[in-house]
């Protein structure tokens, strides 16, 4: 599949970029451009860019100086409208119950960056229990798929701090597209009565609206 865009790099090079590629496909958390040639250069990066588009996939810049890949937006909205790939509502709202104790409550009192889902204040698992009206068995069962599939990571408690629940390695993969939507879901899910939200409704109408009409 590689070939065509290898075909014109002699073997060092082909080695830097296939290398560069394994790495920021199978890492579980952000590589560091200076470990690998083809990440530090913006020549050989663009080359590893192009080798993931084949694959549906994009780099995804993480800080200043780091990588990792994930879905391209567009492939992400075809697999979004998959049924098949959409997982089960408990899932989906055990997560939604992580981001907003670990993520979305700590971000509104100043202590994470607004583009940021890592966070070092995990949603306890008493917490999550008193705030879900799904089971028990149920919540901890979704908690389980959940940190399978990467989209949560569970913190042990150390010391004073409290364990619990924090997004997942998964998160690293979003495109800064991708988390946008994700915080404008996350606003509508805490406070689908906030005048953000409302915002968030009505320019999302309008959107649509553009594009009935250029249809």
């Amino acid at each position: 599949m590689f070939e065509p865009l290898l075909r014109s790099y002699d073997e060092k090079r082909r080695a830097e970029l296939v290398a560069a590629y394994m790495a920021v496909e199978y890492a579980a958390e952000p590589v560091a451009e200076v470990r690998f040639a083809a990440l530090r250069q913006p020549s050989l990066r663009r080359t590893v860019e192009e080798m993931l588009r084949l694959r549906g996939r994009t780099l995804v810049r993480s800080g200043k100086a780091e990588w990792i890949s994930g879905y391209r937006d567009d492939v992400t909205a075809e697999l979004g409208a998959d049924p098949d790939c959409v997982p089960p509502v408990e899932d989906r709202a055990a997560l939604t119950l992580v981001l907003i104790h670990s993520v979305a409550i700590p971000r509104a009192a100043g202590l994470l960056a607004d583009d940021s889902w890592m966070s070092p204040y995990p949603a306890t698992l008493e917490e999550l229990r008193r705030r879900s009206q799904l089971p028990v068995g149920e919540l901890e069962g979704s908690l389980r798929r959940l940190r399978t599939a990467g989209l949560v990571a569970q913190v042990k408690a150390g010391g004073e701090e409290a364990g619990g629940f924090v997004p997942g390695p998964q998160f690293h993969r979003l495109t800064p597209a991708a988390r946008r939507r994700l915080q404008e879901e996350l606003i509508l899910a805490a406070g689908p009565g906030s005048p953000l939200a409302a915002a968030i409704r009505a320019r999302r109408r309008g959107q649509e609206h553009d594009r009935g009409e250029s249809a």
